[in-house]
């Protein structure tokens, strides 16, 4: 039995947060540098004093709170697993953070260099990353990081019309970070 009644397109926005709950609503990150299918990406986050959050973390000194370094990472993991499969998935979220380490802060006026290389396929729906972040040569975080896709009718079948709103919406700002692929493909 299925907890959702069918829903209109006009109604999707308000479901889909609500059911995906741990995507985040922002982008943490500014721009793809390098994108490998199958195999690696290097992204980049400029953090600046506009970010509303330092505000809150910490007065007097701000940095980039440790679960929004955590996020970066699973973000730019989450853009090379949908980037390998075609973006067949419109949602992708974390499964598990293994192994987090902080090594230093991230201030206002750094900008935080995000890898992440695909260390094994777990299942088709299923991928395990190595990811780090860096500003400039110092080492700032490193994860090993469990990622799973799926689309919402999978889970969610009287909401199936939301993979494709959810999966356009995607594609246009992965555009956006990562304008290389939009020309490729002309």
């Amino acid at each position: 039995m299925e907890v959702f009644p069918p829903l209109g397109q006009d109604v999707l926005f308000f479901w889909i947060p609500i059911i995906v709950k741990q995507q985040m609503r922002f982008s943490l990150i500014d721009q793809i540098t390098e994108l490998k299918a199958g195999e690696s990406i290097t992204a980049a986050k400029n953090l600046t004093l506009a970010e509303e959050y330092l505000q809150d973390h910490f007065p007097g000194f701000p940095v980039m709170p440790g679960v929004l370094m955590v996020e970066a990472l699973v973000q730019t993991s989450a853009w090379l697993m949908r980037y390998s499969e075609d973006f067949r998935y419109s949602t992708v979220l974390l499964d598990e953070a293994k192994a987090v380490k902080f090594n230093s802060f991230v201030k206002p006026g750094d900008t935080i260099t995000i890898q992440s290389k695909l260390q094994k396929k777990n299942d088709e729906s299923t991928w395990t990353f190595k990811a780090s972040g860096n500003v400039g040569e110092t080492n700032v975080i490193t994860a090993k990081l469990i990622l799973k896709q799926f689309n919402l009718a999978d889970e969610y079948p009287s909401i199936a019309s939301g993979d494709a709103v959810q999966t356009e919406s995607i594609k246009t700002l992965f555009n956006v970070l990562y304008p290389q692929a939009e020309s490729a493909k002309s």
